[in-house]
């Protein structure tokens, strides 16, 4: 009987099709929003006063503030639609039209984004007048507020609409170069006998293969696959990070993580504990690492081994048991999780299937004008990828607490720290779980190693590209870096973090090729927010087990809620200290005990 393979998603209840009329009628809706708003801005908000009365002001805030949550929640659904095409069909020539298309009416958005960032930062000083008279401008303070600080690291208005303008053939064209030559890479490889032609993330999914020959053998073939298209995608790094260097100089931030830490709703002194706390455990994750070399029988680790399964858990999941395993996890820890996830499955919310043209990873895009999600992920049955099915399910669920408390767009905007926040804890749900259904050691071992791998990732590797980029950032602006210096400083970060854990000679000095948050302009760092997510949620799951199901309300409240504060902010809620290295150091320390725990058996 023929195995049934994972799921495509479906978005026809979003539009029928990129040709349908629908959809055209939607660009055409999204266009005729802009264009409106920039004549009203011309002709009503740039004409207006600072001296205008705190009603005149007011009536424009709202105004400003209704047309621009219309539009981003077209606008995002619309390019959730388009990109549902791009990430999972490089081949599409179609979506690659459209999807131009679509970029040259969004960019007029973000332009209107500036001249109204610019417009609040004028009238910052009466915001507090505003928001007394119109309850519109109350219910979005935070936003206005942050804007309005933001707004100092503004360059004019024409530079900011030339740089929107350029970004098109610019940075845009970069990050879609490196996402095209990444899901096209075909790989030939003998696996079960046969040769096959494997994409790069189905090749990369073989890290985890039990037999070492194979991991072997893929990490041989995946570093010379990388190595035959390392030029344009250090073109593209280049490029990237030339421009990000050159608008941060202009926008007069301090360095390149200036602007980071700003999106990410945190300061300096919180990423700093952070950092340092990282940095101090890891001894911890080496003494995991060589124990694991040694049960391999080595005394260190090569690349391919990194992710080797230990354990007798050899067990695989189709599709379906990951389905109903999830879901009765989910169930235990609040029905609202569950109901999402079943609302996920039930309506092909999730394209699971690997294949060529398909991007690697995994990631979840909210739909806003449906109210609902789609995820993308790379199943191939292994515990891990279901742990990851689990992770994407909860930046779902976030989106679901948004969209039930009926937050507008702007309320909505969550940072990247706090993005992480559902997707950790869900993943804590399921491997807490199986944890616990275990009697025989060999299967508790295995599922520590599982849970153990991704919380090495997120600590040790995610530090390691934090340095990686930090350094990157700092040489590209002195001069264009070729492939062996980008391959240098990779490795040299994985060194500075994995110690002498790993075998030196066997390194994964191509992880910058692969990884699309490097590519991507407006999201520069997006590395150390997943260890802020990891240690942020491992915190909660803690309270959480100390209170119970009282603890659900006040979890969902905050994930609706994350649009609207700062990270410190929602964290004193629940009596966290995110500036002080104490809170990072003890949801390090829960991680320490499966350690320990792993070396035992």
């Amino acid at each position: 009987m023929a195995k049934t393979p994972p799921p495509h998603w479906d978005l026809s209840n979003v539009y029928p099709g990129l040709d349908s009329a629908e959809f055209n009628q939607a660009l055409k809706t999204l266009s005729s929003q802009i264009n409106a708003f920039e004549a009203f801005f011309a002709n009503k908000v740039s004409a207006s006063s600072t001296q205008s009365s705190a009603e005149e002001l007011g009536k424009l805030a709202e105004e400003v503030l209704n047309r621009f949550n219309e539009s981003n929640d077209l606008a995002e659904t619309i390019s959730s639609y388009i990109y549902s095409f791009i990430s999972t069909d490089s081949f599409n020539q179609l979506a690659k039209r459209v999807l131009s298309q679509f970029e040259q009416i969004e960019v007029n958005l973000r332009m209107l984004g500036v001249q109204a960032q610019q417009w609040i930062g004028s009238i910052a000083d009466r915001l507090p007048e505003i928001m007394q008279v119109s309850e519109l401008a109350q219910a979005h303070a935070f936003f206005l507020q942050e804007t309005a600080e933001q707004s100092r690291y503004l360059m004019s208005e024409a530079e900011e609409s030339l740089a929107a303008a350029l970004s098109l053939s610019g940075t845009s064209g970069w990050e879609k170069l490196q996402g095209t030559v990444t899901s096209q890479l075909k790989i030939k490889f003998d696996l079960d006998g046969e040769e096959q032609e494997l994409s790069s993330p189905a090749l990369i999914n073989l890290h985890s293969h039990p037999d070492e020959d194979v991991r072997k053998r893929a990490y041989e073939a995946e570093m010379a696959a990388w190595e035959a298209v390392q030029e344009p995608l250090a073109s593209s790094m280049n490029g990237i990070k030339g421009a990000v260097n050159t608008l941060n100089e202009r926008r007069g931030r301090e360095d390149a993580l200036h602007a980071s830490i700003d999106a990410a709703r945190i300061d300096r002194a919180t990423l700093s504990a952070m950092l340092e706390a990282m940095e101090d455990s890891f001894p911890v994750f080496q003494r995991y690492f060589l124990a694991k070399a040694k049960r391999l029988g080595k005394e260190k680790l090569p690349w391919w081994d990194i992710f080797a399964p230990i354990g007798s858990a050899e067990k695989t999941y189709s599709y379906a048991e990951a389905s109903t395993f999830i879901l009765e996890q989910f169930g235990s820890f609040s029905p609202e999780l569950k109901n999402l996830a079943q609302r996920a499955f039930d309506g092909n919310w999730i394209d699971a299937e690997q294949r060529v043209g398909k991007r690697g990873g995994a990631f979840c895009m909210g739909v806003p004008n449906v109210k609902e999600s789609r995820i993308l992920s790379n199943f191939d049955g292994t515990f891990d990828q279901v742990s990851t099915l689990a992770h994407e399910l909860g930046h779902a669920f976030h989106n679901e607490c948004i969209y039930s408390a009926d937050k507008t767009a702007l309320q909505g905007e969550t940072p990247m720290t706090l993005a992480e926040t559902a997707s950790i804890m869900c993943e804590t749900i399921v491997v807490n779980a199986i944890l616990e259904q275990i009697s025989d050691p060999d299967e508790e071992l295995a599922i520590l190693e599982t849970a153990l791998i991704s919380a090495s990732q997120v600590v040790v590797d995610i530090y390691s590209r934090y340095l990686f980029e930090k350094e990157v950032f700092e040489k590209r602006a002195d001069a264009e870096l070729s492939a062996e210096e980008l391959c240098e400083i990779m490795e040299n970060a994985q060194k500075a973090t994995y110690g002498d854990a790993l075998d030196e000679q066997y390194l994964h000095k191509y992880m910058w090729t692969w990884k699309p948050h490097y590519y991507s302009a407006d999201l520069s760092f997006y590395n150390y927010p997943y260890t802020f997510g990891l240690l942020f949620a491992t915190g909660l799951y803690a309270i959480y087990e100390q209170r119970g199901d009282e603890f659900i309300p006040d979890y969902i409240n905050l994930l609706a809620s994350t649009g609207e504060k700062r990270a410190a902010e929602l964290a004193d809620r629940f009596g966290i200290n995110i500036r002080e290295k104490k809170f990072w150091e003890d949801s390090l320390k829960v991680i320490e005990k499966q350690v320990d725990r792993y070396c035992e058996l």
